[in-house]
């Protein structure tokens, strides 16, 4: 909005100028969702607490460290994230930009969803919540309008094609799977955030890792001198998702502030489905699709583990793990809550570097 608005009295006023720079928009969007957390975080978690007299419901079966000391605490907070950032990417981006209405209806969408999801745990009292035909079906009714769009506003020489990395501009032509493989790009990056969202900290800090390092892959990508001087892709267009990420990585920050241990509040399903959601269609949108897997790795392993423990325990009977998800298996062998978490945040920085080299190494 600002710059659409204020970029139009640039010859009136020079210094304007300086909302056309996407570095300047990305820090301003970023302070500003900081910002937003820090008003309205204390407010919201007192309706939330208000609302939900008893909290989130807890695993039964989990571990029972989380019965004695998560008991009571409210979820939905991630409605303070989607405030945020939403508020944020309004004000600081080019809402000219198409991938700007892809990425806020991905998050609007699937926060939605998370929103019901949660709103029947803490109703009913109970830790299911919708099954999981019930979340998947939209996720993926949605992904494809995104999938759809993307692949309509694709450079002609990216239609249908996904980048490959370490490979100097090589690309995979899909075809007709190119729609139905980025669906599962979006719909597989939504639960696998939402699967590792079981801790304090746990979830929002990989996510702004995440975002941190799609931002510099969507910066490079949309600048034709960098992506050129990289032996990317050039995607027109595309850098103004940094603006979006930066907004993101600052409503993450305001989220931690009160989301750290012991939490005063749980993003819940409203946060971690919209925030996942947003990973994968940015890494679609900038064709990095493969480079996600090195980058959410966490994620990636989290979703892993639970697939391992289904598959071994319908077959054998066993257990691979002592609990799936993965965080909660350490958690069974007596690591302590911040342990896990820390070292957790430790993997994922060390994956986005692995990551962030791929657009080097080629």
């Amino acid at each position: 909005m600002l710059p659409n608005l204020l970029l139009n009295f640039t010859e009136y006023f020079q210094p304007l100028n300086i909302f056309n720079y996407i570095s300047f928009r990305t820090i301003g969007a970023l302070l500003t969702a900081l910002l937003i957390s820090f008003i309205f975080g204390e407010k919201i978690i007192f309706l939330l607490k208000k609302m939900q007299k008893k909290g989130q419901p807890i695993r039964k079966d989990g571990p029972k460290t989380h019965i004695i000391f998560k008991t009571g605490t409210p979820t939905m907070g991630g409605l303070l994230i989607l405030l945020a950032f939403t508020t944020s990417t309004l004000l600081w981006a080019k809402l000219d930009n198409i991938y700007i209405w892809i990425l806020l209806f991905i998050a609007i969408s699937f926060g939605i969803i998370g929103l019901f999801d949660d709103w029947i745990k803490v109703s009913k009292m109970n830790s299911n919540g919708l099954k999981s035909y019930q979340k998947v079906i939209p996720q993926i009714f949605i992904a494809f309008v995104a999938a759809y769009i993307l692949a309509e506003n694709s450079p002609d020489n990216l239609h249908n094609s996904i980048s490959i990395p370490f490979f100097k501009e090589s690309i995979l032509f899909l075809g007709i799977f190119y729609i139905p493989f980025t669906i599962m790009v979006i719909v597989g990056s939504s639960n696998a955030v939402n699967l590792t969202d079981g801790l304090d900290g746990l979830a929002i800090v990989p996510v702004m890792i995440a975002a941190s390092s799609l931002a510099i892959i969507a910066y490079l990508a949309g600048n034709i001198n960098f992506s050129n001087y990289l032996q990317i892709n050039y995607i027109p267009g595309a850098g103004e998702i940094t603006v979006f990420l930066g907004a993101i990585i600052g409503a993450g920050l305001g989220f931690l502030w009160f989301n750290a241990p012991p939490a005063m509040v749980f993003m819940g399903d409203t946060g971690s489905l919209s925030l996942g959601g947003v990973i994968g269609v940015t890494a679609s949108a900038s064709r990095h699709e493969l480079v996600l897997i090195i980058i959410g790795g966490v994620f990636v392993l989290e979703t892993i583990s639970v697939i391992v423990q289904i598959i071994s325990f319908k077959l054998t009977g066993k257990r691979v793990f002592r609990m799936a998800p993965l965080h909660h298996h350490f958690e069974q062998k007596g690591w302590a809550e911040s342990t896990i978490v820390i070292r957790f945040w430790i993997i994922a920085v060390i994956l986005a570097l692995i990551g962030l080299s791929t657009l080097k190494l080629r």
